[in-house]
């Protein structure tokens, strides 16, 4: 069983799509947990004005029957409340109104590029997909995935260890107790004092007409060992996941477990000794290979951790050159944030959950969840997980 998603949509269209394939049926799902993760997307110190205008909620158009999936692909709205205001610039059809193109394309963004790559005159026809706005439908379907992956005892949880000059202590102890207030830090650091100079970094560089960038991290927690493959390279999960968070608007890097750290270590210092107890079974003391090991999980944390850019739209536009004149100018400018990193961990949790969901669909397929929790069960019996 394959599990697959797409999204649709620009930033100021009618709305955002995101059409998922490939869940069981029975999965019991509510709109409140829908919503909620949507809306922690939108939180964050730095965040620009879109945010004072949007609030999103989740439509479902298929694949539900009173708050059960169907087991028939699941296609969800979230609708672009600002879109009135761009019906003559964004509408699908032709108007009767001259609408402006826009010229102007951003250092670091998509614009020029895609202009280049698809043959427009408007920089308008790339930005709006190119946004980060589409990540919204990412979170919708992240998470709808997962609610299946709570159903087979996995969690996941996401917080911000840096953003510019500030950063927070490295944890190896967390677990899912530890992430219970993350979102109440206006940043979503862990560490109360860290997260204070956050936002007085956020601030100070504000004033001063600049973007930040930084670091977050994703944990998931209660996955079995054995999920992704070994055998062919596009089945490993390592390389699955770092595509899909460096797929994310901004994202530079991508790093799994202690990857950078490793890297300077001698090999005694860097993999993970193997123990066995009748109390705890197969066990690591260690987990510096961030719960994967040949393309597959441990049984160990999940670790997963992204550096992220300042993004590329900024209150000061960087020298940039006019398409048609070819003339020197400064590039476009649009409502914009002063850093994402708070919510992009929020959009990366989904990421990691879609990846981790289509692991175990293909792992244990099932046309109904209670299909999924037996083979699971029989699984944890084969191999005598006692986690």
């Amino acid at each position: 069983m394959t599990l697959r998603f797409t999204t649709a949509g620009e930033s100021h269209g009618p709305g955002l799509l995101a059409v998922l394939e490939g869940l069981p049926a029975g999965l019991e799902l509510s709109p409140e947990d829908l919503d909620r993760d949507l809306a922690r997307r939108q939180l964050g110190h730095g965040r620009g004005g879109r945010m004072k205008i949007e609030s999103d909620t989740v439509e479902i158009r298929s694949g539900l029957r009173h708050g059960k999936t169907l087991g028939s692909p699941i296609a969800v709205l979230v609708a672009n409340r600002d879109y009135p205001n761009w019906d003559e610039r964004m509408n699908p059809w032709p108007v009767d109104a001259e609408v402006e193109e826009s010229h102007l394309p951003r250092p670091g963004h998509a614009d020029l590029a895609g202009l280049q790559k698809h043959g427009f005159s408007d920089v308008r026809n790339v930005l709006e997909r190119a946004s980060a706005r589409e990540t919204a439908a990412r979170v919708a379907a992240g998470t709808i995935a997962k609610g299946f992956l709570s159903a087979v005892g996995v969690s996941i949880f996401s917080h911000v260890i840096q953003i510019a000059s500030v950063s927070a202590p490295e944890r190896d102890d967390l677990t899912p107790e530890d992430f219970a207030d993350v979102d109440d830090s206006p940043v979503r650091c862990l560490d109360a004092d860290v997260s204070e100079a956050m936002v007085a970094e956020i601030d100070r560089l504000r004033k001063e007409n600049e973007s930040l960038g930084g670091k977050f991290e994703v944990r998931a927690f209660g996955l079995l060992p054995g999920m992704g493959s070994y055998v062919s390279w596009s089945e490993k999960l390592d390389g699955r996941l770092a595509q899909a968070v460096c797929s994310i608007q901004s994202v530079k890097g991508v790093s799994l477990g202690e990857a950078w750290d490793v890297a300077g270590r001698p090999g005694s210092e860097a993999h993970d000794e193997i123990f066995y107890s009748e109390e705890r079974g197969w066990h690591r003391e260690t987990n510096r290979a961030g719960g994967l090991e040949g393309g597959m999980t441990n049984g160990e944390p999940l670790v997963v951790q992204a550096a992220i850019k300042p993004i590329s739209t900024m209150t000061q536009p960087l020298r940039s050159v006019d398409t048609e004149t070819k003339e020197p100018a400064q590039a476009m400018r649009e409502r914009t944030d002063s850093t994402v990193v708070p919510a992009a961990a929020v959009v990366a949790e989904a990421m990691v959950a879609l990846v981790l969901a289509g692991a175990y669909r293909e792992k244990f397929g099932g046309d109904h969840i209670d299909d999924v929790l037996s083979s699971i069960a029989a699984y944890r019996e084969r191999i005598g997980w006692l986690r």
